[in-house]
């Protein structure tokens, strides 16, 4: 019970040399592909998921928009698998780490606002003064909604990493209740542990939402400028 709760946290090392870099490009290696004309179920089922949230995401884009969509639907699959293998024991969740997010955030965020000073710069400036805004209050409002547009990667990764994070530490003080309690009372035990298989369903559905929502998130602002 003396441990640390944050050790899960830490980003792992081999011989002195940090393994993010290989844990980040393993969850890819996950995903089955097929040589053969003819799928399996498994990679029917696959594609199918795939098609089915590709449509999703992009049926608010125009075309310009929907150029992205290669790469939203690989943020998702890549959030999504590395949230997932987060939850498996003695693993590392590149995710709970503030600066990956952000490294993932920063770049998607400003293509999108780049592109929108690009190709519509009237609209883009129109978003930091709206329609009927008292005189009094322009600079005040263009100094909010400067804040607001810069700040909004920021929000994309504390989101991601908040959430993730906050499960683990959760099931990672429930699981060691369980082991604390199993020598002291048993009834209280499987109660406890009942709470945990629960809280384990919860978080893999979690890693799926949070995936879709930070990849959702991106899509918006990228509709917002497109």
């Amino acid at each position: 019970m003396n441990e640390n709760l944050f050790a899960s946290f830490i980003a792992p090392t081999i011989l002195g040399l940090p393994a993010a870099v290989l844990i980040i490009l393993f969850p890819p290696l996950l995903i089955p592909t097929s040589k053969y004309l003819i799928n399996n179920r498994l990679i029917t089922t696959q594609q199918w998921l795939i098609k089915l949230t590709s449509k999703q995401m992009m049926a608010m884009h125009n075309t310009k928009g929907r150029t992205w969509s290669l790469m939203l639907v690989s943020l998702i699959i890549f959030i999504a698998t590395t949230n997932l293998l987060g939850l498996l024991p003695h693993s590392f969740t590149p995710t709970t780490q503030l600066s990956m997010n952000l490294a993932m955030a920063i770049p998607l965020w400003a293509g999108a606002v780049i592109m929108g000073f690009r190709s519509k710069i009237k609209n883009a400036l129109a978003h930091f003064l709206p329609q009927g805004t008292p005189t009094p209050l322009i600079p005040m409002l263009v100094i909010i909604e400067t804040i607001s547009l810069l700040i909004q990667p920021m929000a994309l990764a504390v989101r991601l990493t908040a959430n993730i994070t906050a499960g683990h530490l959760l099931m990672h003080l429930i699981g060691s209740a369980t082991l604390a309690m199993s020598t002291i009372n048993l009834p209280s035990t499987l109660i406890i542990f009942t709470i945990l298989i629960l809280l384990t369903i919860l978080e893999i559905a979690v890693a799926l939402i949070q995936a879709y929502v930070f990849t959702l998130l991106v899509g918006l602002y990228l509709h917002d400028n497109t």
